[in-house]
């Protein structure tokens, strides 16, 4: 429960997190590599960690900035796992595993089929321009080859 009291606590703690929001990959990189360094003297196996996880951390900054929010959160995820466990739950007994996996792959065709008809969590214009210019470039690199 936050009090009045812990109210300043909580500014500080989002103004922390939110110093870490870094507008490009470069500055992102910088930052982590920042915080690894202050860690490194009482966390020495963290702060490598950190180093090692790098790339795997900041790669959602390849994608573009209206999907970056998008794709840190689980929450599509947890929310079609819980309507696969709802589902399971009503069928209670499967009398064997064929049984289940019919079950949860009708589920996940019919997640599929409203995800493409009805509801975009990403814009497709926007993930394009990601493909666009590595298929410049193999396109070029083809017709120099010929």
């Amino acid at each position: 429960m936050i009090t009045t009291r812990s109210v300043p606590a909580v500014r500080q703690i989002k103004y922390k997190l939110l110093q870490f929001i870094q507008p490009d990959r470069a500055q992102a990189s910088q930052t982590l590599r920042h915080v690894a360094d202050q860690l490194r003297q009482k966390w020495p196996k963290l702060a490598a960690f950190i180093d090692d996880s790098e790339t795997d951390v900041l790669s959602h900054l390849d994608f573009p900035e209206q999907h970056r929010t998008k794709l840190h959160s689980t929450n599509p995820l947890e929310r079609l796992n819980k309507e696969v466990k709802r589902r399971a739950d009503v069928v209670g007994i499967f009398p064997n595993e064929a049984s289940i996996i019919r079950l949860i792959g009708a589920v996940l065709l019919e997640q599929n089929d409203e995800w493409q008809l009805q509801h975009r969590y990403m814009q497709v214009e926007a993930m394009a321009e990601l493909l666009a210019p590595a298929n410049e470039a193999e396109a070029r690199q083809i017709a120099s080859a010929a």
